[in-house]
């Protein structure tokens, strides 16, 4: 791929893989059409790709919060996550003070409470069904739910659930959530573009490139690669997937990614488990298991090119580590991930490369749609449905028994 990104396969193909290309290769025209079709319709999940996808909000509207210097946001899973990415990824042009409640931490609650003015804090409460109980119990435990708040944001779906109802009787800031938009694809509408825009990030330039992989070589790229994961998990062989993480900034991306990935391919006995190993720290724990253990796994390689010219100063050292002397720290840990490169190679262990080459709005947008887009289409090649999660709804019921 061109430009800022990156990407790129090594997988050796088997006899698996070689026989199940073409029946795929077929399929994925069809499904390619599919999903076009539905970016272009506005009750369907991808609309949120299109370029006329309309905002249920009106950006003057949110003028008026901009003058927060703290927000906090409250949600769960794709609520949220998506709105973490961002932040971690550019965290050095955000200005403000940002803070993510999505867990049941007490401390967390409390020391917030304790060190923060709640008053001169915008806080950002987002539930797709508005009524997810770790959403409302982080609510209701910082006791900032007053009528006629001028702090807070509510998106909810518009139905009777407790948020939407909230908002109405108490008089708060509501927005509405697409109700065909589930919560780890809402990154790019109004659950993830109005908290970025409030952190004073361009979001246009967000959504500037999102259909960039349906032409030329970005969507060859797309078409190899969804072929070939779909291979790999019909064949159940490698359903093992390790995030192997040299770009400190992805990290919270990668929690986004863990859960697409899981929530809509982990069905009918099939999917994968995506871990995040961040390295090269994990060189010194986990790299016996991975280059020895069990063929397993499939590896994703994450890197990004920088300027940071800190270097390492053998001043009082023998000439023994001369090798080290004036290097940089980004020098070191690419000489760490092209040596890993080099050893999976010789033991033909299953890898995809991802090197960042930029970090800005346009890349993370990027990132976004390409891992959304893998991963529908990988979903529809294996006959899996990409956009429920009904083992997750199973458990939500026993929790409400549970509490009864």
């Amino acid at each position: 791929m061109k430009n800022k990104l990156y990407f790129k396969n090594f997988v050796q193909e088997n006899k698996f893989i070689k026989k199940s290309k073409g029946p795929l290769t077929k399929k994925f025209e069809k499904v390619i059409k599919e999903i076009s079709q539905e970016i272009d319709e506005s009750s369907k999940t991808l609309n949120v790709l299109s370029k006329k996808f309309k905002f249920n909000f009106d950006f003057k509207d949110l003028q008026k919060y901009k003058k927060y210097n703290t927000i906090a946001l409250i949600g769960m899973g794709g609520s949220i996550l998506g709105s973490e990415a961002i932040h971690s990824f550019l965290e050095k042009k955000i200005k403000k003070r940002v803070y993510f409640f999505n867990n049941l931490n007490e401390d967390e609650i409390f020391n917030f409470k304790k060190k923060t003015n709640l008053s001169k804090t915008l806080f950002i409460i987002i539930s797709k069904s508005g009524n997810t109980v770790e959403t409302l119990s982080n609510t209701f435990s910082l006791n900032i739910v007053k009528k006629n708040a001028k702090n807070i944001i509510i998106i909810s779906e518009k139905k009777n659930n407790l948020l939407f109802n909230l908002s109405k009787k108490l008089n708060l800031f509501y927005i509405e959530h697409k109700s065909n938009i589930g919560g780890r694809y809402s990154v790019l509408s109004e659950v993830g573009i109005i908290p970025a825009y409030l952190m004073g990030l361009n979001i246009f330039k967000l959504r500037s490139k999102i259909l960039d992989y349906f032409s030329g070589n970005n969507k060859k790229y797309l078409k190899e690669s969804s072929i070939l994961i779909s291979s790999i998990l019909n064949s159940k062989k490698n359903n093992n997937l390790i995030f192997l993480n040299y770009c400190p900034e992805l990290e919270k991306f990668l929690f986004w990614c863990q859960q697409l990935i899981a929530e809509s391919l982990g069905k009918k006995n099939k999917g994968f488990l995506p871990i995040i190993s961040n390295v090269p720290k994990d060189h010194h724990s986990m790299l016996q298991l991975y280059l020895d253990g069990p063929k397993d796994k499939i590896f994703y390689i994450f890197s990004s090119q920088n300027n940071r010219k800190l270097r390492i100063n053998l001043k009082y050292a023998s000439r023994n580590y001369n090798f080290l002397n004036k290097k940089t720290l980004s020098s070191l840990k690419n000489a760490q991930k092209n040596a890993l490169i080099k050893a999976f190679k010789e033991n033909k262990i299953l890898f995809r490369e991802f090197r960042i080459k930029s970090i800005d709005e346009e890349i993370i947008g990027k990132l976004f749609t390409y891992f959304i887009l893998e991963t529908i289409i990988v979903g529809k090649l294996c006959n899996i449905n990409p956009y429920n999660q009904p083992a997750v709804e199973q458990v939500k019921i026993y929790t409400k028994q549970e509490l009864s």
